[in-house]
């Protein structure tokens, strides 16, 4: 995980940035998680943000995107709007063996957790494997069979676009999992409203 790799940027909604050999901290959405006029002002702001603040980021503005934007919304999901389809354990179920599917093969999954309506994971993709495109697998295939179980036509589950961060020292990877492991504690979840999965093989 160091800090001089080289950086690869990629660019969906959000700028998604690649870099070989590191891990990355993921946190997708349902598609019904967040009020549309919240994420209508949420998508307005953070595009007039992004102009006024051209890639690269220096820690800077990494730390001001984070407070303005991801905590904003790790806030509004916490707070339980939409569906929240993942309380149900059985689709919790699916969505998890989605994220394990390719696990010691693909890719590493150090810690998971999956809550009422979005997903925060640790991973590290196997070399060569391009880690958007592993995530995304995991979204499509628990997406479909989602919608089976839920005995609606296909439609979108998830939100479009998923937030990514590289973890960059060892610092950081026990921020991420001591995050994911409280973000229940933090929502007030029962132990029967979310799916820990905790493997910690990540260094």
């Amino acid at each position: 995980m160091s800090r001089n790799l080289q950086v690869d940027i990629t660019q969906q909604t959000l700028p998604h940035w690649v870099q070989p050999g590191v891990s990355y901290f993921f946190t997708f959405r349902l598609a019904d998680s967040v009020p549309q006029e919240l994420l209508k002002q949420w998508v307005r702001q953070r595009a007039v943000w992004l102009e006024n603040h051209p890639q690269p980021w220096n820690d800077a503005d990494a730390l001001e995107y984070s407070e303005l934007f991801t905590e904003r919304m790790d806030t509004w999901l916490d707070a339980g709007y939409g569906s929240c389809t993942l309380r149900d354990p059985e689709i919790r179920r699916h969505v998890e063996q989605a994220l394990g599917k390719f696990d010691g093969l693909r890719l590493d999954l150090d810690c998971a957790v999956i809550m009422p309506n979005h997903v925060h994971l640790l991973l590290k993709p196997g070399e060569d494997e391009n880690v958007f495109k592993l995530v995304g697998g995991m979204k499509g295939a628990s997406a479909r069979i989602c919608n089976i179980q839920l005995g609606r036509p296909p439609q979108a589950f998830w939100m479009e676009d998923s937030y990514n961060r590289i973890v960059r020292d060892y610092e950081e990877l026990r921020a991420f999992r001591n995050y994911i492991q409280d973000n229940p504690q933090r929502a007030g979840l029962r132990p029967d409203e979310f799916t820990l999965i905790e493997n910690h093989i990540l260094k």
